[in-house]
């Protein structure tokens, strides 16, 4: 494990949010956000509105900021700001299975204001251990998806969404009938 194990699940949620955009509109209503929350082991108070699944929808671009940044100190300007309105105020918990963690939003905070919150102090965890380069987007020409490398030799370079697999199978297509791989 390269970070504890509260921020490695914050990262990789953080990225499964930004990524519920590509190819159509992944969280559509409150069912699909009732999956993801129960996907990602969110805990805390639930509004079950309209309003909370926009404001999930709505944080999704401003976590992609993080991976579009022209470089860290324009990324911890960004985190700066996502703690600052989340008012972060880190606490240690323990709850269902997990032992003592950080949790920087009350759980009675709006579900989108906990996951902004969790998800800066995971990057603020990357920005101290001067590990930004493990943010990266998928190496697909036609996927826009964001990944968190959690590999131990940095070597992940697609997302989930299957862009690994075509990528071999094409390559492979491409070794079959001769020609050469670009």
């Amino acid at each position: 494990m390269i970070f504890a194990h509260d921020t490695e699940i914050s990262l990789a949620g953080a990225a499964a949010l930004v990524n519920t955009t590509d190819g159509g509109e992944q969280l559509p209503d409150l069912a699909a956000l009732d999956a993801f929350y129960r996907t990602w082991q969110w805990t805390g108070r639930r509004a079950g509105t309209e309003a909370e699944l926009r404001a999930v929808q709505r944080l999704r671009p401003r976590l992609r900021q993080v991976w579009e940044a022209a470089g860290e100190e324009q990324i911890v300007v960004l985190v700066n700001e996502l703690l600052r309105e989340g008012r972060a105020l880190p606490q240690l918990v323990r709850h269902d299975q997990f032992s003592w963690h950080l949790h920087a939003a009350p759980s009675e905070a709006p579900l989108a204001t906990r996951m902004m919150v969790e998800a800066a102090m995971a990057f603020v965890d990357m920005i101290r251990e001067d590990e930004l380069s493990r943010l990266r987007r998928c190496a697909a020409d036609d996927c826009d998806n964001v990944l968190v490398d959690l590999s131990k030799n940095r070597s992940k370079r697609f997302c989930e969404a299957g862009c690994g697999n075509r990528a071999a199978v094409n390559a492979y297509r491409a070794r079959k009938a001769g020609r050469v791989r670009p």
